[in-house]
This record gives structure tokens, C-alpha cells and sequence, in this order.
């Protein structure tokens, strides 16, 4: 019979205060879930190793480093014949934050951040030219969440 949580619930319990805040202190954590601190740093270790938690950055506010537009561009190839490889011919693009494989009428939806309407417009002629294909772009007004923990 076991008893109080399990060993998953308490490796999503540092996941989850992690992914809240990064910057947590194994002491930290290690009174949030009633382990010692080197039970706490042995269970991050492992956390880190099997890939549930592949890393810890800096949350930027875009508007401050002067990047305050944000948009969705679906792309789809001009040539549906031609190889999936859009994503090899995007990286090199530094203002698309994230790139997202997608079913239905587009390939992919692109996120991207810029500072304003005539880097939209140069960027978009950059996606269409190095990928070969047509773009349909979404402009974000507001943003009144992002980046969110995960529901664990």
C-alpha cells in the first residue's frame, strides 16, 4: 500500500513550480514539496536528463527590446509537388519566434515579432522568396495572455 503522493506526482510538482518560475531555489523547492534538498536536486537532475525539462531562459517583453508587432503568417507552398522543407529555409530568419506544423488549408503557421508594419512587409517578401510560397498573415492587436505554464 502506498502512501502519501507518488513519485510522478512529485516530479509534476516540480515541473510545474519550475515552469512557473525558473529561477526557484532548490531550498525552495525542496520546502514546497516536503523533500530534502538533495532529493529535490537528484529529482531535477533526472528531470533534465530524461527531457522533461529541457532548459530555463529569460521571459523578454518584445515591446521594451523594440519588437512590439506580433503576427501569425500561414504558409503553404506555391508548388505542392515541391519537398516539405520549409522550415530548413526558414530558420536563418531570426524574427520568426516559432514555426508550427499545422493540419488543414496551410503547412505551417509562423510566429513572428517585428518592430512595425514595414518590417512585416520586408519579412514577408523574405518567407516567400527563401521557402517558394504564399503567405496569409494575421496581425496580433492584443496579447492578453502567452506563455503560460502547463496544466499539470
Amino acid at each position: 500500500m502506498a502512501y502519501g503522493r507518488g513519485v510522478e506526482d512529485l516530479d509534476r510538482e516540480i515541473v510545474r513550480l519550475l515552469a512557473a518560475d525558473g529561477r526557484r531555489s532548490f531550498t525552495d523547492l525542496a520546502k514546497d514539496t516536503g523533500l530534502s534538498v538533495s532529493a529535490v536536486h537528484q529529482r531535477v537532475r533526472r528531470l533534465e536528463k530524461r527531457g522533461a525539462l529541457r532548459g530555463y531562459r529569460a521571459m523578454v517583453d518584445p515591446e521594451e527590446i523594440g519588437l512590439p508587432l506580433t503576427a501569425f503568417v500561414s504558409i503553404k507552398p506555391i508548388d505542392p509537388a515541391a519537398p516539405d522543407d520549409a522550415p530548413d529555409r526558414l530558420v536563418g530568419l531570426a524574427a520568426i519566434e516559432a514555426c508550427h506544423s499545422v493540419a488543414g488549408d496551410e503547412s505551417y503557421i509562423l510566429k513572428v515579432r517585428v518592430a512595425g508594419p514595414a518590417a512585416l512587409e520586408t519579412l514577408l517578401q523574405e518567407i516567400r522568396a527563401v521557402a517558394n510560397v504564399s503567405t496569409r498573415t494575421t496581425v496580433v492587436l492584443s496579447t492578453p495572455f502567452e506563455d503560460r505554464p502547463p496544466a499539470l
